[in-house]
């Protein structure tokens, strides 16, 4: 694709006429002396600094001087090679460093001169581009070249730096003039950027600001000493350049700083403002709005009234004139909108709280940027953002449709004024009082479904409308702190809510509901009882089991196995096992239940005694049924009775087993036999062990025993049976000696034990 390009020349100007000529070419700038000038040695006529010419391109200057920190020749377009140059021995420059407090400069042009004003400011426009800016790259946030217009008093040796961001003291460069750049910084003073430059650009640079301009106060007819310089910051790569606008260092008029919305600094709509031209000498003033001459303005001030480019012309005594200009930018007027809150009165006197915030969200609009900072009783105060309502939140208005006013600023500083109009609505809703049964623990206090509530009076309440509930009228007029469902009472036994019944985001009315906890019988725990099945067909009795009251004060329903009895008593005669349940109610119908669980038990039935016997550690073990639970206890009906159904070491003889319902359905009994065998008999006559006789063996027990004894040597001695009085110790009427005797015991069932035993005389 085709495009312009600026074009530069380096010959044709004297550095002399580029200042006098170009750039300043004026009558009214005096005693214009070049007094030095560096560049870059490139050989032959390559300078890196000239005149330029916009030549029919789009670059924002039609013509000027160009100070590059390479050749000159590489700063015309298209931005389609890197503008790299250095040059042998091109230094820095320390003024540069000392006014921008940096150091390690490089490859520094400089065009210096002095001059005369004969008014009390100066001024000139000016581009900086530079290949430092890199669209993108972080790198744009790290590095910059170097430039100053540097001024100060013929003689004196300080400079002051005026390439400044416009309204503060930072130096213009890369790093402090540039979009956000994605992952590497945010945006700074973006509003003075001008554009990233593609392959098409007119100049061969990435980037440029955009036009900026340098003022400085001067004194009219004193010498000032001007140094336009440029450089390369720590090495020579990657150029930049300045671009002074031709005609543009005028005597300058001082107007103030641009008032713009993106430097965040323009004026609201009910903002007044007044542009001071005021200068020694002048002569007359003209006014210009857009390039619209103000014929009627001629004084040294003008008061604004719209957004615009405003231009001064001050001639002075000389008929030298002085420019000034400044642009002027509003804000987007601000837009309140006027409504109404509308709360209610328990009272219907017209008099009540308001929570003015309630209106904030039609007043903006919903929109997020506007906020209200204050409320106001009379519209002057909200002008003069004085005497704001100190509880805005709540709001006791004065008289009946009262009128506030909200100031409504956004986060620029400015304001607008809406006014809210105070309703009072006068609506009346009746709730009858609600009641509710007392839960467990009976203590004054249950849970009331707030639905519920509002279901009885739904029908005088508009459709849509919603109940809220609250613990206090206050808390209830300012709609905060509502109460969830279901709500348990704080006040024992009744207490008042109130209720804010509310229609398209307005208050409808204020009620009230009492509340009422009814008592609920108190009973005593549920529990289990045993019915004895051998006490059949006699009954048991069981209770509603009424707490602290007299149980003829109550209904009751008896449930058999969950099923409706006939009874309806405070007791009930069973003789079931089964679960019975007993339903108290109070005579206000609040009612508790409790369960009665019979358990079926009974005496028990001794099926079988296993009697392991004849041994050092008889046992006797008792095999019963029955339906209850049971322990055993040995020869002593009242004796210590024990869970477990085996005895262990019994003594041989004769026993009764008891066992014993623990239900207390009974004992049942039986005797028993335990086979043993005498270890020795003393027939002496004392009634003591004279006869030797097998234990646990009588006419009841061991019926076809049969006892046979023989002396140590094997000789049968007698023969016995469960009938015989045991053996007296003789043989023939004759007594045997004591010495050992053996036995052979056979039982009915063909069991045999032997043995011996001693006859002690």
């Amino acid at each position: 694709m085709f495009t312009q390009n600026i074009v530069v020349d380096s010959q044709t100007y004297t550095p002399q006429q580029l200042v006098e000529n170009i750039l300043i070419n004026s009558n009214c700038i005096d005693n214009v002396v070049v007094t030095n000038v560096v560049g870059g040695n490139f050989g032959g006529a390559t300078q890196s600094y000239g005149y330029f010419d916009a030549n029919g391109s789009n670059f924002p200057f039609q013509s000027g001087i160009v100070l590059s920190t390479g050749r000159l020749t590489n700063v015309p377009g298209p931005n389609t090679s890197l503008s790299d140059d250095n040059a042998g021995g091109w230094i820095g420059d320390n003024d540069l460093e000392a006014a921008l407090n940096e150091n390690n400069t490089i490859n520094a042009t400089i065009l210096e001169f002095d001059f005369t004003s004969v008014a009390s400011q100066i001024s000139f426009r000016y581009i900086f581009a530079s290949e430092e800016y890199q669209e993108g790259n972080p790198n744009t946030c790290q590095y910059s070249d170097l430039f100053g217009f540097l001024i100060r008093p013929v003689g004196d040796q300080q400079y002051t730096n005026i390439a400044l961001v416009p309204n503060t003291q930072t130096p213009v460069k890369v790093t402090t003039v540039h979009p956000d750049i994605p992952g590497g910084c945010p945006a700074i003073n973006e509003a003075y950027f001008g554009s990233w430059n593609g392959f098409v650009s007119p100049i061969n640079f990435n980037g440029q600001t955009k036009i900026l301009t340098a003022t400085a106060d001067v004194i009219p007819n004193q010498t000032y000493h001007v140094k336009l310089v440029i450089a390369d910051e720590q090495n020579y790569r990657y150029d930049s350049a300045v671009f002074l606008e031709a005609g543009s260092f005028q005597l300058s008029t001082d107007l103030g700083p641009d008032l713009l919305v993106s430097t965040n600094n323009a004026l609201c709509q009910n903002d007044s403002y007044q542009i001071d031209a005021t200068q020694a000498n002048a002569t007359s003033y003209k006014w210009f709005k857009d390039g619209v001459e103000l014929l009627t303005e001629v004084n040294s001030t003008l008061s604004l009234t719209d957004a615009g480019v405003y231009n001064v012309e001050v001639t002075l005594n000389n008929s030298c004139v002085s420019y000034g200009e400044i642009t002027i930018e509003y804000y987007p007027d601000i837009n309140a909108i006027n409504t109404s809150i509308t709360e209610c009165d328990l009272n219907q006197d017209g008099i009540t709280y308001f929570n003015l915030y309630d209106a904030e969200q039609t007043i903006t609009n919903g929109n997020n940027v506007l906020f209200i900072p204050n409320f106001f009783e009379d519209i002057n105060d909200a002008n003069q953002n004085t005497n704001p309502i100190a509880t805005p939140n709540s709001f006791q208005n004065t008289y009946v449709s009262q009128i506030v006013y909200a100031r409504v600023e956004n986060q620029d500083g400015c304001f607008s004024i809406a006014e809210v109009q105070l309703n009072t609505s006068m609506n009346t809703v009746t709730i009858a009082p609600q009641f509710a049964c007392d839960d467990n623990p009976i203590d004054g206090f249950t849970l009331f479904n707030l639905n519920d509530i509002t279901a009885t009076f739904q029908n005088q309440i508009p459709a849509g409308a919603v109940a809220t509930y609250f613990e206090t009228e206050q808390e209830a007029l300012d709609n905060v702190n509502s109460l969830s469902s279901p709500y348990q009472n704080t006040t024992q036994n009744s207490q008042t809510l109130y209720v804010l019944i509310s229609s398209n985001n307005e208050c409808y009315a204020i009620s009230t509901v009492q509340l009422n906890v009814l008592y609920t019988p108190v009973l005593l725990d549920d529990e289990a009882v045993f019915y004895c099945l051998n006490s059949y067909p006699e009954t048991i009795r069981i209770y509603g089991g009424v707490h602290n009251d007299s149980p003829s004060n109550y209904y009751y329903e008896w449930l058999y196995n969950g099923n409706i009895t006939s009874v309806n008593t405070s007791f009930n005669d069973v003789n079931e096992a089964g679960v019975y349940t007993v339903i108290v109610t109070d005579p206000n119908g609040c009612n508790a239940s409790r369960t009665i669980t019979v358990t079926a038990s009974n005496i028990a039935t001794i099926d079988n005694v296993i009697v392991e016997e004849g041994t050092f550690n008889n046992t006797v073990t008792i095999q019963v049924s029955g339906e209850g639970f049971y322990d055993y206890a040995l020869d002593n009906a009242n004796g210590f009775y024990q869970e477990s159904n085996t005895f262990t070491n019994v003594l041989p003889g004769f026993h009764t087993v008891y066992v014993r319902d623990r239900n207390g359905c009974g004992i049942v009994e039986k005797l028993i036999s335990v086979l043993g065998f005498p270890k020795y008999f003393t027939p002496n006559g004392d009634s003591i062990h004279d006869t030797w006789k097998v234990y646990g063996v009588n006419a009841q027990f061991n019926q076809g025993i049969d006892i046979k004894i023989f002396d140590r040597y094997g000789k049968f001695i007698t023969q016995q049976n469960n009938l015989t009085a045991g053996w007296d110790g003789t043989l023939n009427g004759y007594n045997l000696p004591s010495d050992d005797y053996w036995f052979v015991v056979t039982l009915a069932d063909g069991k045999t034990y032997k043995g011996h035993f001693a006859l002690v005389r």
